[in-house]
């Protein structure tokens, strides 16, 4: 009996174990699928999400808007008037007809001037105004365009009055050109549809090697340079890298390249194309009157300009050419520079000696100087006041003042530099010989 009790006991603790079993081992099943579901739908929203939102590979996909800028400021962001200075025009006449407050006008016109004078503002340049874009259309910003470079933009809130100067951008292209010419070199330019100041700038450069006043027909040229652009409009002739001119036959070569001593041209050996004036056209003397657009004369007792140097020193002083030339005038004037010589050096530069007591001897107009010949001595023939040299000089036929002359260096290229010069000749001749026309595009 004990013992079928017994029996019937332990097999229904057998059966509770095996239902306790059964019931631990559905929850662990069950989990599983569902840890593998959840990892399932996780997977397949990253992979859509991927799909569709751009990353950083897929960029190209996105527009990207440049804002469009005028002198720095977003155009969208305002209304904008363009216009140019009228004749008898001032600032204040400008901001007046368009709301502008006095008093910002009168702050905008204690601005430092150091900046940009406002005084100087001429007719004809370029000028805009910003306004709000909301229905008071304030005026926000006053742009002064000085030239096709520098700007200069006011702010017109009275507590932010200021102004930024600003250069709009200038882009370079590269050209070689060439031409022959047929009457002069300036029609040679515009014959070939070239920049006409290119002709100034060669005959700049070839001063000292040839006389462009008696170049012939059949002489030609060509050049390798920078063609500025600010809006797509020219501006003017950059850097000339390289030119050859044929003049009579001859070949004559600038090279551009740079030394400790500054940038200038050399011709295919090394040797610098130009050449230095003397300092001064005498050995002693003192500085009695400079260079002047308003001078009070000590005779005429008027204000009128002095486009010279008065060289204060004793009568029959020497007087010496600053640099090689031909005597042009020998003459005398009697209400003015008394005994005097005008000596054109090349085509850039003229010089004149005044109030000489006499001329050096053999100095005959047409005659042919060299840098430091003895060309007269110092006198007071003339309106003069007192023994002195009135020294003149004529760049391109405008006076400018003898004491602020800078001679381009004309050393040669030096020995530590020459391997550099070769390697840059080379290359600079290669393209202007090899070139019809080149049109490399940078910004600057």
């Amino acid at each position: 009996m004990k013992s079928d009790i017994k029996s019937r006991i332990l097999r229904k603790l057998r059966k509770a174990g095996e239902r306790s079993t059964r019931k631990k081992n559905f929850p662990e099943w069950f989990l599983g699928i569902s840890i593998f579901l959840l990892l399932f739908f996780t997977f397949s929203r990253i992979m859509w999400y991927n799909y569709m939102i751009p990353t950083v590979d897929q960029k190209e996909d996105i527009l990207l808007v440049e804002p469009k800028l005028m002198y720095g400021l977003p155009v969208d962001s305002f209304h904008v008037e363009e216009n140019n200075v009228r004749s008898n025009e001032s600032l204040s006449d400008i901001l007046t007809d368009r709301g502008v407050s006095s008093l910002v006008i009168d702050k905008i016109a204690h601005l430092p001037k150091t900046i940009f004078d406002l005084r100087k503002m001429k007719v004809g340049n370029d000028y805009a105004l910003f306004y709000s874009r909301d229905s008071l259309r304030k005026p926000l910003f006053f742009v002064y365009s000085e030239n096709m470079v520098n700007y200069y933009t006011y702010n017109l809130t009275l507590d932010s009055c200021k102004v930024i100067p600003g250069k709009n951008e200038l882009t370079t292209e590269r050209k070689v050109a060439s031409g022959t010419i047929n009457s002069s070199l300036w029609n040679a330019m515009k014959e070939n549809n070239l920049d006409p100041m290119l002709a100034i700038q060669l005959s700049d450069l070839f001063a000292w090697s040839i006389d462009f006043f008696a170049i012939q027909k059949g002489d030609h040229f060509t050049v390798l340079y920078d063609q500025d652009y600010v809006k797509g409009e020219k501006l003017g002739i950059g850097t000339i890298h390289a030119a050859i001119f044929n003049s009579s036959g001859q070949d004559f070569t600038a090279i551009h390249f740079e030394q400790e001593d500054g940038q200038s041209y050399f011709d295919e050996q090394g040797r610098s194309i130009r050449k230095e004036f003397l300092k001064a056209p005498l050995k002693i003397f003192r500085i009695s009157s400079r260079f002047s657009t308003a001078r009070m004369h000590p005779i005429l007792r008027i204000v009128r300009p002095h486009f010279g140097v008065d060289y204060a020193a004793p009568t029959g002083t020497p007087v010496y050419s600053i640099g090689d030339g031909v005597v042009l005038t020998k003459a005398y004037q009697a209400g003015g520079g008394g005994n005097f010589l005008k000596i054109r050096h090349n085509s850039v530069y003229t010089t004149t000696y005044m109030h000489l007591s006499k001329f050096g001897a053999g100095v005959q107009a047409g005659s042919r100087v060299k840098q430091g010949d003895l060309i007269g001595y110092v006198g007071a023939t003339g309106l003069a006041s007192g023994p002195h040299l009135d020294f003149r000089v004529f760049m391109n036929g405008f006076p400018v003042d003898p004491l602020k002359l800078k001679s381009p260096p004309a050393n040669p290229v030096t020995p530590a530099n020459k391997a550099n010069f070769i390697s840059v000749r080379d290359k600079l001749l290669k393209e202007l010989k090899g070139s019809k026309s080149v049109g490399q595009k940078r910004n600057r």
